[in-house]
């Protein structure tokens, strides 16, 4: 314990000598003793508690011993809709218009959301918009007044080692603050969500801080804290919060349109290896290596090729290729963005206006064995299962939801009319090659 103070004590002579950093809201106005009270006076208010209520459909597998209840035919699942309580927290990023940030799964399924603030109000709210994908969701407070919003900073300019103050509402006891450092910054490839491009932090995060913030010592909001890394959900000091700049670009759509109309470049690659960089001669360490160009999309029109190597879009620096994904898949179709791309050895950029995303489809049309369920074009190459109808054809073969469909009979499929068309040309088996999380599989089913 001692420890901890002695290490406060230092930070504050070190602040002490730079008028710049004195400025920071870190020291009371009494006596400098050392402390964020100042900051969290102003910031703590535009953090809200979320309760919510509504009911959830579970399902759960009749035994084939008692089917015969039902008939030949009878169904293989029980449905019930039961009731369900959760708790959660927020972020008022506009108090004009009562709009709060929080994540998606802390509202899903809600039909009642209940937001309190920390001066004790309690407002109902409605939901303007959701993305599953990045897990956020955009809430509009009825009838509030008197709100205080935070001050959106850019999560761009975070550096690891940065202080940060993570506060929301764990385990429903109540506004909460913790603080900790930037321990990393583009996580991504850990399976949480979709779209993966998380600022590490070892502020403590638990049950309950989902949709919190996440701010600097100056008060300003640089991420939305999410999901934790912990055995039986408990904090072990590795927590994640979706950035800043990636939010504001997706509640920018939701304001707009209800929901998120992301953006497509049209390439496929990986990071930029040693070996990669080591064997093109190329002066980089980190980037997105683009292995293919996909004709005529964003990417090929705007002119870049195979072999190339993005290493910043608008000017910020891009680690890899997920990373690239993230920043794409956040921004809406039809705008322009900047990539910085290395080719042959020389830095060059390019303006790209990205395609609109593929809609999801039924798939019931294009073969018997895909009866119930819904694709849509994977960001890393395939067909995505986005839903599955339970009891159908293609369940009962072991099609999951979230499955990713690579190829058919060794074809590569990446889009509806590919995958029809390698159907068509398979003969009595069909072996789809998928990938689930982080494995790949085959799975042989009966051809027309």
């Amino acid at each position: 314990m001692k420890v901890k103070i002695f290490a406060v004590l230092a930070l504050a002579s070190a602040l002490v000598l730079t008028p710049t950093q004195a400025s920071i809201p870190f020291f009371s106005q009494k006596n400098e003793t050392p402390t964020l009270a100042p900051m969290l006076e102003e910031v703590t208010p535009a953090v809200v508690n979320i309760s919510v209520k509504g009911k959830r459909e579970v399902r759960q597998r009749i035994p084939d011993m008692f089917r015969f209840f039902f008939g030949p035919g009878g169904p293989r699942e029980q449905v019930q809709e039961r009731p369900f309580q959760g708790l959660g927290s927020g972020v008022i990023i506009d108090a004009k218009e009562g709009y709060v940030v929080t994540n998606n799964h802390v509202i899903d399924g809600a039909t009642e959301i209940l937001v309190t603030l920390k001066d004790g109000r309690q407002f109902d709210a409605t939901v303007i918009g959701t993305d599953n994908r990045s897990d956020i969701a955009l809430l509009k407070i009825k009838d509030g007044e008197d709100l205080t919003e935070i001050t959106i900073g850019r999560s761009a300019d975070l550096r690891v080692g940065d202080f940060v103050v993570a506060i929301g509402n764990p385990f429903g006891l109540g506004q909460t603050v913790t603080s900790g450092i930037v321990s990393a910054l583009g996580r991504s490839g850990l399976g949480i969500e979709e779209i993966e491009n998380f600022i590490q932090t070892d502020a403590a995060i638990n049950s309950g801080n989902s949709g919190g913030a996440l701010v600097t010592l100056n008060g300003e909001l640089i991420g939305i804290n999410t999901a934790i890394l912990g055995p039986n959900g408990g904090n072990i000091g590795i927590g994640f919060a979706i950035p800043s700049d990636m939010m504001k670009n997706l509640v920018a759509q939701l304001v707009e349109f209800g929901e998120v109309r992301r953006g497509v470049l049209g390439v496929r690659g990986n990071d930029l290896t040693h070996d990669i960089a080591k064997a093109l001669d190329l002066k980089a360490n980190q980037g997105a290596f683009i292995a293919e160009v996909i004709a005529d999309g964003a990417a090929d029109r705007a002119g870049l090729k195979s072999g190339d190597v993005i290493t910043a879009v608008n000017g910020e620096p891009i680690r890899t290729f997920a990373d690239l994904g993230a920043r794409v898949g956040t921004i809406g179709a039809g705008k322009e963005l900047t990539l910085t791309v290395l080719r042959d050895g020389k830095e060059r950029k390019f303006k790209v206006t990205l395609s609109a995303e593929e809609q999801a489809v039924s798939a019931a049309s294009i073969h018997p064995a895909f009866n119930g369920v819904t694709l849509a074009p994977d960001e890393q190459g395939g067909l995505k299962v986005t839903e599955i109808e339970a009891g159908s054809v293609a369940e009962r073969y072991g099609i999951r939801k979230n499955d990713v469909i690579l190829a058919v009979n060794r074809s590569p499929v990446n889009s509806v009319s590919e995958l029809r068309e390698s159907l068509s040309d398979a003969g009595s088996v069909i072996a789809l090659n998928i990938r689930r999380g982080q494995s790949q599989i085959y799975l042989v089913l009966r051809g027309g």
